[in-house]
């Protein structure tokens, strides 16, 4: 979420900152230990990944199939070239060393922004820091126990894969063992042993774990992992786990009580305090009354920029900011803490607040090989799918955001708005988890597209994650870069906006669109496409055997007839003669951008002007301001935008 130079004293990682058996499983029985995939073809380079778990499920007495199964669950059986998760994980199996985690504060609390954004009231920029955290839990610390049980050195257990894949099935032996369970060849009675794996320390997270992780043996999986290597879980449709021994494991028993989650989660209700303090001050957030009084219109992705124990102290500060939900990375474990009814202060932008729900991550934006587990992504896509239905929000790119997406409500605050959860957060596969998944709606030469990159594949080179223009490592990314002609050779898109010269920053969002959001095709020049952004004709390469875009259909909007341009807003507040009296006016104030005669962009909702006037503690003043004047939310650049209904035509774009 940071827009700040990294810390040179950071360390790696550590910032920006997861019963009965049928037929299939009695085979398994007969096959014990290597019934997990196909045998792959001997010496194949592309399949030791593979070999190491059949060889690591042998040493160890794991069925090769719970092994795959946890792996996928934890990493989709990437490496990540060695390097830690957001909260200190390595390697295929997540195993987690959390000292290269740990960060210095929150991403609240490091930047200009203020994350109320209401001009109506004093900006609030908080200085609290997440504190040390000199004696970490259990689960950020399994890769030193895995060290323990298999005598391989730390340095091994997070460089090579193998040996990681080892340690995974050493700590599932462990877990069984200590549930004084048989280290059986039947995936069944594993269940215990999975759900301890998690490292949760309540009864519900750590099945939710398990029952992930047995959905995924029942369905079967095949992918190739990052560093090229081919790895089949073969499918068990009729496996069903043993679930009684999970009673046994000593967890304490969670309660969702008070939460606002799908009950295919984990979830506690951890409030942030509303309270009075100071000169007649307040935090952390208002109280309010929807969707009766306003809708909600968006879902806005963010990153902790911090560590799980200290955000969470943060959010319980009264003088601090607040978010809605936060979730863990180990486990996909997910706290409650503001009610979707009231508005918690989050994105910087004060309209989108009043019509948001904020979702922190735990992770870190500029740590390119920091990764988000698979379990952190099934338990948001959860969350936002049952969020997305309860209050009627479309599971698209301009209602589902990023926070790097929010625009800033006036020309001042457009430069300190942040740029969480970055490039390195797959929308990709995060929309296929939503059951969204972006395809081509149009045909091949139709006048929108919609970016979709193979994110593993696609990996633009970004400077400034460690140290201030320097190359970040490869990482497969979620971005496209623009360039102001056909070709790497010309200058990347500058945001007038900004007003500064366009860098490959990982923080710099100027010339970068990211997967799922649509642009109209502005032009086409061999493996070249040019779209309109930012009030400019910009290309991006999109090679016919390697697309990036895929064909899309939809609306548009364009200047109407004799305007040379019209503004574009950060906000959609009403028209002046719509504020009652006691309730300040606010300026509808044009940001610097503007939309020129000619070109176009597509249309989002099309909204009323709305205000939620609440700046003081008590809620009986607060008043939501509804206008006459219209705006449609446009995909303008990065970030998305409104006009004026007044100022544009919306016509449906060419196929």
């Amino acid at each position: 979420m940071r827009r700040s130079a990294p810390d040179p004293t950071s360390t790696p990682g550590g910032r920006r900152a997861r019963g009965a058996v049928g037929a299939l499983a009695t085979a398994t029985l007969l096959l014990p230990l290597l019934g997990a995939a196909p045998p792959a073809a001997a010496g194949s380079s592309a399949s030791r990944l593979q070999g190491a778990f059949a060889s690591a499920a042998a040493r160890y007495h794991v069925p090769q199939s719970v092994l795959l199964g946890v792996s996928y669950l934890q990493s989709r059986w990437d490496s990540h070239a060695g390097a830690p998760s957001v909260s200190g994980g390595y390697g295929p199996m997540h195993l987690t060393d959390a000292r290269t985690a740990l960060a210095a504060a929150s991403h609240h609390g490091d930047g200009g922004e203020d994350a109320r954004g209401d001009s109506a009231r004093a900006p609030l920029h908080p200085a609290a820091a997440v504190p040390a955290e000199s004696d970490l839990p259990a689960r950020l610390k399994t890769l030193p126990k895995a060290a323990g049980l298999t005598g391989l050195s730390a340095r091994e257990l997070r460089t090579d894969p193998a040996a990681n894949v080892a340690g995974g099935a050493a700590l599932l032996a462990a877990a069984q063992r200590d549930l004084g369970a048989p280290l059986s060849a039947d995936p069944a009675d594993w269940y215990g042993a999975v759900a301890r794996f998690s490292g949760a320390d309540d009864t519900v997270t750590a099945a939710a774990y398990a029952d992930d992780v047995y959905d995924v043996l029942r369905t079967g999986e095949e992918r190739t992992t990052d560093a090229g290597q081919r790895v089949v879980l073969a499918a068990r449709p009729t496996l069903v786990p043993d679930t009684a021994r999970l009673a046994r494991a000593g967890l304490r028993t969670g309660s969702a009580a008070g939460t606002e989650c799908p009950r295919s989660i984990s979830c506690a209700w951890v409030p942030a305090p509303y309270e009075e303090f100071g000169d007649a001050d307040y935090g952390n957030h208002d109280l309010g009354d929807r969707p009766a009084a306003q809708t909600i219109k968006y879902i806005v992705v963010h990153d902790t920029e911090g560590t799980w124990d200290g955000v969470l102290n943060l959010v319980q500060d009264p003088t601090y900011v607040s978010w809605n939900y936060t979730l863990r990375s180990t486990d996909g474990f997910v706290a409650q803490h503001v009610k979707a009814k009231d508005v918690a202060w989050h994105a910087g932008n004060w309209y989108v607040n009043a019509k948001s729900i904020g979702l922190e991550h735990e992770g870190f934006l500029a740590a390119p090989d920091s990764w988000y587990t698979e379990a952190m992504y099934r338990s948001s896509a959860r969350l936002v799918r049952y969020l997305a239905g309860k209050y009627r929000i479309p599971l698209d790119r301009q209602h589902i955001l990023g926070h790097d997406n929010v625009p800033g409500p006036t020309t001042s605050t457009v430069s300190g708005m942040h740029t969480d959860p970055g490039p390195f957060w797959d929308w990709r596969h995060y929309f296929e988890l939503l059951g969204h998944p972006f395809r081509a709606t149009a045909g091949r030469h139709a006048s929108l597209v919609t970016i979709r990159p193979d994110y593993a594949a696609n990996r633009p080179t970004y400077t400034g994650c460690v140290t201030a223009g320097v190359d970040c490592a490869s990482h497969g990314s979620s971005e496209v870069r623009l360039y102001s002609g056909p070709g790497t050779s010309y200058p990347l898109i500058k945001d007038i906006g900004l007003g500064t010269t366009p860098t490959t920053g990982v923080n710099d969002l100027s010339s970068r669109v990211s997967t799922g959001q649509q642009y109209a095709v502005a032009g086409r020049d061999g493996d070249w496409t040019a779209i309109w952004y930012l009030g400019q004709k910009a290309w991006f390469e999109n090679p016919a055997k390697r697309p990036v875009a895929v064909p899309a259909s939809g609306r548009v909007v364009t200047p109407r007839a004799g305007a040379t341009s019209v503004p574009v807003y950060g906000r959609a507040y009403p028209e002046a003669a719509a504020y009652p009296a006691g309730v300040p006016a606010q300026a509808v104030s044009p940001l610097r951008y503007t939309l020129p005669a000619g070109q176009r962009y597509v249309v989002g909702d099309k909204l009323r002007g709305e205000y939620y006037y609440a700046v003081t503690f008590t809620a009986d003043s607060h008043r939501v301001v509804v206008g006459e004047d219209l705006y449609y939310q446009i995909q303008y650049g990065h970030r998305v935008a409104y006009v004026r209904a007044a100022d544009v035509d919306v016509v449906p774009a060419g196929r």
